[in-house]
């Protein structure tokens, strides 16, 4: 028999075994100890907070390529901002918050500045770039602090509401749930057919399966509508493993000649802006 090598009173109030020594090290390099908290607990939270926001790796393409640029580009693209923030948010900031794109800046980005300003969308990307830049010089200076303090808290409440009504209705449209009208604008469209049938079962899924607080909810109901969808050609099965696609359609693909046009700079102010509040 062989016995055991006990664990030590610090690595039983640690909730780590002596025989784990990569969950010792991660002990220790995150303190989660002394936060009261364990490698196994903060995993669990990890993958959770993963299967909460990994939709935004399917919607992100589909909405970014209605301005041209390449799908398979744009989803390599979204899993490296993804994948790199977050492990800077972890090892530089020591802090346990995920990042990925935001959902309200690639709606504006691709029916607002492209598709309504007529943007190519190189020339939105460099209004992007610029933007980000200044957000980085607002943040390295107090000038964000005092930009939060400027804005009342209605009005932060306010944007966040119509964000969401603006992807609302994006959301609505492209599944033809409601269509264009020449009198009302907006009309109801007609829910016998297939697209929207398949779009409003899934937000009932995804609403349910998440009122249950069940893990991955949102995967699981962009999944299951996906596999509803396939025999009606709605959708694709392409495999599950394969070469990730090329990032050179759209990497470094900026073009400054509009920068010194008023929707230029509104662009790059308004996403400033956006990204304090």
């Amino acid at each position: 028999m062989v016995r055991q090598p006990k664990r030590t009173q610090a690595s039983r109030k640690a909730g780590v075994p002596t025989s784990a020594p990569a969950s010792a090290l991660l002990d220790r390099y995150f303190g989660l100890s002394g936060q009261g908290t364990d490698v196994r607990t903060e995993f669990v939270a990890g993958v959770t907070t993963f299967l909460t926001m990994v939709y935004i790796v399917f919607v992100n393409p589909v909405i970014l390529g209605k301005t041209g640029m390449d799908q398979g580009a744009v989803f390599v693209a979204t899993c490296l901002a993804a994948a790199v923030s977050t492990l800077v948010m972890a090892f530089y900031a020591n802090y346990p918050i995920a990042l990925a794109p935001g959902m309200g800046i690639n709606a504006f980005f691709a029916f607002t500045v492209v598709l309504a300003y007529n943007y190519t969308w190189q020339q939105a990307l460099a209004a992007v770039f610029c933007s980000g830049v200044l957000f980085f010089l607002i943040s390295v200076f107090p000038i964000r602090q005092y930009v939060i303090d400027a804005i009342p808290q209605n009005l932060k409440l306010a944007v966040s509401a119509g964000v969401g009504l603006f992807l609302g209705i994006i959301a609505l449209e492209e599944a033809k749930v409601i269509v264009d009208h020449p009198a009302t604008l907006v009309t109801l469209g007609d829910l016998t057919k297939p697209i929207p049938a398949l779009m409003l079962l899934g937000f009932v899924l995804i609403a349910g399966l998440n009122y249950r607080r069940v893990l991955g909810g949102t995967l699981i109901g962009i999944l299951v509508v996906t596999a509803i969808g396939l025999p009606f050609g709605l959708s694709q099965f392409n495999g599950v493993v394969s070469v990730p696609p090329s990032i050179a359609p759209t990497f470094l693909q900026l073009d400054f000649s509009r920068i010194s046009k008023l929707t230029f700079l509104i662009r790059g102010i308004f996403d400033s802006v956006r990204r304090c509040v």
